[in-house]
């Protein structure tokens, strides 16, 4: 097995592997083990930098399903290692966190699996070349975030973020899926790299619009831009290591990668560059403006990763004009902020997973997040403090730090997107770095907020529930990590530009060269430091007179909303399901019958009359027997006098006349091994009835309507006609070939001398396996009920 496919399955294996550890282990936390994986596969991609770095990429495949084109094929370059980096270079910090954070009393088996169950899905994302295999990774995010923020199930809360997260990434995945399904259909393939190579000549399919603004759906769900961002805020109710590692380095980041990796395929249309460049700034803007207004840290912080986020993606669309250029000089500047993107993507992995610990440290040390109970903690959490000040000033883009030298990328980015003529930017593209400016100075207030709100200003110790008092040294040591690092980027910002950015640059611009520039913190008195300067000035005044402007959030009615345009179409769904579930599940078994009978007819009727399969020929039959004639005709009165009979012992009977007749016709048709079995399941099923039947009281006349009884015998005589019209016309292959042939070879195919055998267990096996699937299902149920009845049992005797 190749290293990399390793690195994807080794998660996976450990998350199985906890519950049995766990029980083994006792009161040993179980996190010191789960903490080696993340660092062993962050060595394993460390390893991978200087090859990479070069210029080298690294495949490996296994066959999965060949015959249809997937396989689980695995592609590293550099900006699939720049993520696979940050998802176990953070996995290793938040487990670390995670240790100090969690009480005992948690259920730390069930954390951990899930994270880990998180870790593989998202490397499986940012790793696989097959577009089918990278959607099973990427719903499999939603499926194991899902559970990691509803990890806390006994909130309502957590619930309903859980909920929130799922429904609508989900949504997007169906919408990507259905875009990756017309990628295959225009180039005959789900490879990515092939994809790449050959999209060119598909550029005018009528597919090609279509199957980007889906693949862009699933991406903007995954990375919360704006409308779909929703889902984010809500998701702060998972623990504050799920937090920390979900906002930073992991799920949000899954639809930005798609976006870079998804660039080479659409980028350089106008329809790409407006769509992602418009939706990333609309959602810097409304994620900061939103964040301003929030009284809880982690809420302001979930808000300033949907800020963020659209500040990265908005990057991308204005470098995705490079492409458009091609390589030149134009293309270069364009590039610069693919480059920028890449750069930030990166510098806010680092600050903001340190301010979530920082805010988990805050919540646990203190007992609240609640910004209006906090103040004066500097005094008592000085190391905290620190952190605070580096991942906010980062944040914010203040210098020193390295989110100032991505954030001056960012408005250089900006102001080349409005300067240069790429498709029509002339006209609107001023706004760009309008938004763009507006937006940092709402980002610089509401750094402000975290640091001077929280740790400045007058202590008011009767509103905690805690002492304040610095956490243990462990639970210091992730964001003391991130911090130098912080500050060490911006110290050193070209080890990391050219050893993982400029590889992760050719992954998204491929051909295009001069986008990768020398790092330097000072480039004299620009247009950018004077807009940072700007950002200062106004953001500090802002913040000063806050409680004066924050007014004019109240000018948004609560009913307006995109939370609450959520929430009223959940309540409205649920209403009119409830609605129309009513109108037909009468608890009426005839109405139920109706409605599959109904149904039936339809489909299959008009299948029959529809393509054509209807075919009756009686010239090559076989003369009909007298006796066989005689046995129909006898079915046919014991069928109808069902209906008729005033008495459950007569309609058992009868209907036991039909069933010992069919026996007669498989002992006449040479086939007494269906007939021996249909003896017994009759006399077995006849004795039942009888057995039942006596147990229950006398059998009413049924008082129905006439026009129920005339549609009633509608229906039946309509299902029996379709069901005699589709035998007769089986025999003329009509609509489809024959299969009887496949069988001729039986034995060699299959090594079967019995050909029903083989049918079952061979031909038939993938509906054998489905069905002992069901079995399976079903005993689980089984168990599951048995055991919360013991539960209940117990708990009652101990009570």
């Amino acid at each position: 097995m190749h290293l990399l496919i390793f690195a994807i399955l080794f998660p996976f294996l450990a998350a199985a592997l906890i519950p049995l550890i766990h029980r083994r282990l006792g009161p040993l936390n179980i996190g010191w083990l789960v903490l080696a994986v993340p660092f062993i596969l962050f060595g394993i991609f460390a390893w991978q930098i200087p090859g990479i770095s070069s210029g080298d990429t690294i495949t490996a495949a296994l066959n999965w399903i060949p015959s249809l084109g997937i396989n689980f094929s695995i592609y590293l370059d550099g900006l699939s290692l720049i993520l696979a980096l940050l998802i176990t270079g953070m996995g290793t910090l938040v487990i670390l966190y995670s240790i100090y954070y969690l009480s005992p009393t948690d259920s730390l088996p069930h954390f951990y699996a899930y994270l880990l169950l998180f870790m593989g899905a998202m490397l499986g994302v940012v790793l696989s070349d097959n577009l089918l295999v990278l959607y099973v990774f990427w719903e499999l995010t939603s499926i194991s975030s899902f559970l990691l923020i509803a990890f806390w199930f006994h909130r309502k809360n957590s619930r309903y973020g859980a909920q929130k997260s799922l429904l609508i990434t989900v949504f997007g995945g169906f919408g990507m899926l259905a875009g990756f399904l017309m990628l295959h259909t225009m180039t005959g393939t789900f490879s990515v790299r092939e994809i790449v190579s050959t999209i060119g000549q598909y550029s005018d399919h009528a597919l090609f619009y279509p199957a980007m603004f889906l693949v862009l759906l699933g991406a903007f769900t995954k990375s919360a831009q704006f409308p779909f961002h929703i889902w984010l805020p809500d998701a702060m109710e998972a623990p504050t290591p799920v937090s920390a590692y979900l906002h930073s380095a992991t799920m949000v980041k899954a639809g930005i990668y798609l976006v870079a990796r998804f660039t080479p395929i659409f980028g350089g249309t106008s329809a790409w560059f407006w769509t992602v460049t418009l939706v990333g700034l609309v959602t810097l803007f409304w994620g900061s403006f939103c964040a301003v207004r929030q009284t809880d840290l982690k809420a302001l912080l979930a808000y300033s990763t949907v800020s963020q986020l659209g500040l990265i993606m908005s990057l991308f669309g204005m470098g995705s004009a490079a492409l458009h250029f091609g390589d030149g000089e134009a293309g270069a500047v364009y590039g610069l902020a693919t480059f920028a993107a890449l750069f930030h993507l990166v510098n806010h992995s680092t600050f903001k997973g340190a301010l979530f610990m920082v805010v988990g440290i805050v919540d646990h040390q203190v007992g609240t997040r609640d910004i209006r109970r906090l103040g004066g903690l500097m005094a008592f959490l000085p190391i905290t403090f620190t952190f605070a000040v580096i991942g906010s000033f980062s944040m914010a883009g203040l210098p020193l730090f390295n989110g100032f030298l991505s954030k001056e990328m960012f408005f250089t980015a900006s102001v080349n997107a409005a300067s240069l003529p790429a498709f029509s930017a002339e006209t609107w593209g001023w706004l760009i770095p309008v938004i763009a400016w507006t937006a940092s100075v709402l980002t610089f207030v509401y750094c402000m907020i975290i640091v001077f709100r929280t740790f400045f200003g007058k202590h008011q110790p009767k509103k905690l529930d805690k002492k304040p008092v610095e956490p243990p040294f462990g639970m210091l040591v992730s964001p003391a990590i991130l911090s130098i690092l912080i500050v060490g980027v911006f110290f050193a910002p070209n080890l990391l530009g050219d050893h993982l950015l400029r590889p992760a640059l050719n992954g998204v611009l491929p051909g295009i060269t001069g986008a990768a520039p020398h790092i330097s913190a000072w480039h004299g008195f620009n247009t950018e430091l004077w807009m940072t300067i700007g950002i200062i000035v106004v953001g500090f005044l802002l913040y000063k007179y806050l409680r004066i402007w924050k007014k004019v959030y109240a000018i948004i009615p609560e009913g307006w909303t995109f939370n609450a345009l959520y929430n009223k179409f959940l309540e409205s769904l649920e209403e009119n399901s409830n609605r129309l579930t009513s109108k037909y599940m009468t608890g009426y078994l005839p109405h139920y019958f109706a409605y599959i009978f109904g149904f039936f007819i339809l489909a299959a009727g008009g299948t029959l009359l529809l393509t054509g399969a209807l075919s009756i020929d009686f010239t090559t039959d076989t003369p009909i027997p007298s006796y066989e004639v005689i046995l129909a005709v006898v079915m046919a009165i014991a069928a109808i006098a069902i209906l008729f009979v005033k008495s459950r012992l007569t309609s058992v009977l009868l209907n036991g006349v039909l069933g010992y007749s069919i026996a007669i016709f498989f002992v006449l048709f040479r086939a007494p091994d269906l007939a021996l079995t249909q003896l017994v399941i009759e006399t077995v099923t006849t004795a039942l009835f009888l057995l039942c039947f006596y147990f229950l009281p006398e059998w009413k006349p049924e008082k129905a309507s006439k026009n129920l009884k005339i549609r009633n015998a509608v229906i039946a005589v309509a299902g029996g006609l379709t069901v005699t019209l589709i035998a007769l016309s089986v025999r003329a292959g009509n609509l489809y070939d024959s299969i009887s042939s496949y069988y001729e070879n039986a034995y060699e195919l299959a090594g079967g001398k019995n050909i029903v055998n083989a049918i079952l267990g061979d031909f038939r096996g993938f509906d054998t396996m489905l069905e002992t699937l069901v079995l399976f299902i079903a005993g689980l149920g089984v168990y599951t009920l048995i055991r919360i009845k013991g539960g209940k049992e117990t708990r009652k005797n101990e009570d």
